[in-house]
């Protein structure tokens, strides 16, 4: 599963009654439910399948380098109206509009400094609109930007997108075939962190819960939802349960764009969004031992506890006689530990205020 800024794979095709996986519940394409928001339910494998089947014979697929282009002439020196010929025939435009194109769109054309001039500095008299568009967004950031954080979470955010780009396995068994889907997932962090203390945990995907079941410590934490729906009539379906270790995205019908869940810890949930699926492209990461790819991680700027320095500070202290430091943070169990005796008398001296850590807001 990798993180990625392609495009939505979109559609007019409709599925039909006679369709298996339509009968099923799902779509071969991912058509918005929700305008902007989510899609119907599809199945992965049924919609990996079909984009397969349109592309095979027609090189889109191939994950090796094209060859490069052939130039007609003698020498290997190309005919002038050969790329003009080209461009004609791609745009549907005359021969005549093709070299005029050309000429002002050319590479020679693109130049704006001087051979004395510095290519690091954008000029102030530049007629280029894209460029005078990029010089305010570089003034702003410079008059907006903390130095010693944002710009340590800007490089970090580019090294993760990019240190994989179009990487290849050294163990060719290793390299990802073709035809191959990338999923994009989103997963939220929640406020309090956990350790990974139990191997407990599951995923949940149109109503059904895939338990993570390979330990034999594992437990079914899916199991007091279930029940909790089914003990009154709360308007739900029968949720179903499977094992995590016997399915794939491929076995799965999903949503883009709809908020899922994975749970791990007993009580630790991340809301899950997948965002994207396409097929695989030679410009992306194509070894597949290094799936799932991590490609950007949130800047999460959270306080946490000064005690356990495991949990998120939930209360904050001034004048504290048991405190090291003022203010001093703690979360919520070691601060009731600390301050107050097994019938909730305060102990000490000391003012607490509850605290909303910024994290919150990542």
């Amino acid at each position: 599963m990798a993180e990625s800024s392609q495009g939505v794979p979109t559609s007019s095709g409709v599925c039909s009654e006679q369709d298996p996986v339509a009968s099923s519940g799902g779509c071969n394409f991912p058509e918005y439910e929700m305008p902007e928001l989510n899609t119907r339910a599809f199945h992965v494998g049924a919609f990996g399948e079909l984009w397969r089947d349109r592309l095979r014979g027609q090189g889109d697929l191939s994950l090796k380098e094209p060859p490069a282009p052939e130039l007609p002439g003698q020498g290997g020196v190309a005919d002038p109206g050969w790329d003009d010929a080209a461009v004609a025939r791609d745009l549907g435009c005359d021969l005549e509009a093709a070299t005029e194109l050309r000429a002002v769109c050319g590479l020679d054309k693109l130049q704006c400094l001087d051979e004395d001039e510095d290519p690091e500095v954008i000029p102030q008299d530049t007629d280029l609109v894209t460029l005078g568009v990029r010089k305010k967004l570089l003034e702003h950031r410079e008059e907006t930007l903390t130095i010693d954080r944002a710009c340590r979470q800007e490089i970090l955010a580019y090294e993760m997108e990019s240190h994989a780009i179009g990487k290849k396995p050294e163990n060719p068994a290793d390299m990802i075939e073709e035809g191959e889907l990338i999923l994009s997932v989103n997963v939220l962090y929640p406020v309090i962190f956990h350790k990974d203390i139990y191997k407990s945990a599951f995923f949940y995907f149109e109503g059904t819960f895939y338990n993570d079941r390979r330990y034999p410590e594992c437990r079914d934490l899916s199991r007091t939802i279930i029940e909790w729906s089914e003990a009154h009539d709360r308007g739900y379906g029968k949720f179903k349960t499977a094992k995590m270790e016997d399915f794939t995205f491929n076995d799965l019908n999903i949503k883009l764009g709809f908020p899922y869940l994975y749970c791990h810890q007993g009580d630790c949930e991340h809301v899950v969004v997948i965002t994207d699926i396409r097929l695989v492209h030679r410009d992306d990461c194509l070894d597949r031992t290094l799936y799932p790819l991590l490609i950007k991680k949130h800047w999460l700027w959270t306080r946490k506890c000064f005690v356990c320095k495991m949990y998120t500070a939930r209360w904050v202290t001034n004048n504290d006689s048991f405190a090291p430091d003022d203010p001093c943070f703690f979360c919520d169990a070691c601060f009731r530990m600390l301050h107050y005796d097994s019938e909730g008398n305060k102990l000490g001296e000391f003012l607490a205020y509850p605290y909303v850590d910024p994290g919150t807001f990542n």
